[in-house]
C-alpha cells in the first residue's frame, strides 16, 4: 500500500468515526465520547500525514507514534460506546476492526523505522 493509499484509508477511518460520533445521544457520556472520538480519530490521519512529511527519521518516529496512540485510543472510545450502548456493536464493529488494523500497520511502520534508525547508529 502506498502512502497516498494509506492517507486515504486513515481519512476514511476519520470520516467513519465522525459519522457515528455525531449520532451519539445528547447525554453527558454521549457528548464526552463524541468529543474524544472525533479528536483522536482525526489525529490519526493528521499525524500520519505529518509523518509522511517528516524531515528526519526521529521526527517520523515521533509523528507515527502519536498516530499509533491516537488510533488505539479511537479503538478504546469505540469499544466504550458499544459497552455503554451508545451505538450498537454491528454499527461500530467495522470501525473497531479498522482501528485495530490501522494500529497494527502504524506500529509495524514505527518498529521498522526505529530498527533502521538503531542500525544507522552502529
Amino acid at each position: 500500500m502506498t502512502s497516498e493509499e494509506f492517507k486515504k484509508r486513515t481519512k476514511a477511518f476519520e470520516y467513519g468515526c465522525i459519522a457515528v460520533a455525531v449520532k451519539f445521544p445528547e447525554s453527558y457520556l454521549g457528548r464526552h465520547l463524541r468529543g474524544q472520538l472525533i479528536s483522536c480519530s482525526t489525529s490519526v490521519a493528521a499525524n500520519y500525514r505529518a509523518a509522511c512529511l517528516a524531515q528526519t527519521k526521529p521526527a517520523f518516529i515521533t509523528k507515527i507514534s502519536i498516530a499509533v496512540e491516537e488510533c488505539d485510543e479511537s479503538d478504546f472510545w469505540l469499544t466504550l460506546a458499544v459497552d455503554h450502548e451508545l451505538e450498537g456493536h454491528d454499527a461500530l464493529a467495522p470501525l473497531i476492526s479498522e482501528a485495530r488494523e490501522l494500529t497494527a500497520i502504524l506500529n509495524a511502520s514505527r518498529k521498522t523505522a526505529a530498527t533502521a534508525l538503531d542500525a544507522g547508529k552502529k
